[in-house]
């Protein structure tokens, strides 16, 4: 049976010395949860050892905003999947909407992520989604769905429990605007549909899959209420802990 993950990325926001104050507070509240959900955050680079020490042993689990796809070597400014594993990173954000779009990364790149975090036993969160003039062209089923079956290009049926993907709606990210849960679900079927036709129906019914897009204390019920989304990947709601709180502890 699938689990709810429930994540927050805190992109470029907070010191690590802040960090590990909010990441107190998280811990003191976000406790007790159902079986099936699983909470997560990603701060930035320079705050995961801080952070990563205060979860520890919490119900919160470790993820990390970005990968770089090789072993180590000369890449300056990128991060191995080495120094994330040793820092107790769990989880790790792939193709984020703003990686695609303001630093140009590519479904090829995007895939080399995906496969290499498998590779060194990190769950990669695979993330897809149109932007605005996409669904305004009525192709935004073509775009998932090519996002999807690139992203996943060369992973293996028996890799696919540890993958998770994250439908986010560019048009919806940070602007306040959200799909209603009619408009994500109906995207979140196609994206199970997709690995159906591309694995099974077992691994796509285990497979979790995430809403991404403006998702608040106050919409968050209705999404999760949806047959086919199962977590969120919060953005600046996750910055509040009683709002993150609440969007963990959704009601259904």
């Amino acid at each position: 049976m699938r689990k709810y993950l429930m994540a927050g990325n805190w992109k470029m926001n907070l010191t690590p010395s802040e960090s590990r104050e909010f990441a107190k507070q998280l811990v003191s509240s976000i406790k007790d949860l159902p079986n099936d959900v699983l909470a997560m955050i990603a701060p930035t680079f320079a705050a995961l050892q801080a952070v990563g020490e205060v979860i520890k042993g919490s119900e919160i689990k470790l993820g990390a905003q970005n990968i770089n796809e090789n072993e180590s070597g000369a890449y300056t400014g990128e991060i191995s999947a080495n120094m994330l594993l040793d820092l107790g990173v769990e989880y790790v954000i792939i193709g984020h909407s703003e990686r695609r779009h303001i630093y140009k990364e590519n479904d090829e790149l995007i895939n080399k992520k995906v496969l290499f975090a498998l590779k060194k036993g990190l769950k990669p969160i695979l993330c897809v989604g149109e932007l605005l003039e996409e669904r305004e062209k009525g192709i935004t089923n073509d775009v998932v769905k090519n996002q999807v079956i690139n992203g996943l290009k060369g992973v293996d049926a028996s890799e696919m429990k540890n993958v998770v993907i994250a439908y986010e709606p560019v048009w919806a990210i940070g602007t306040g605007k959200v799909a209603t849960p009619e408009i994500a679900e109906e995207v979140h079927a196609l994206i199970r549909k997709t690995v159906v036709d591309l694995y099974n129906k077992e691994i796509a019914d285990n497979l979790t899959i995430q809403y991404g897009g403006s998702v608040k204390d106050d919409n968050v019920d209705g999404l999760m209420g949806m047959a086919n989304i199962d977590g969120a990947l919060v953005g600046g709601a996750s910055l509040k802990a009683d709002s993150f709180k609440r969007i963990v502890k959704f009601e259904k």
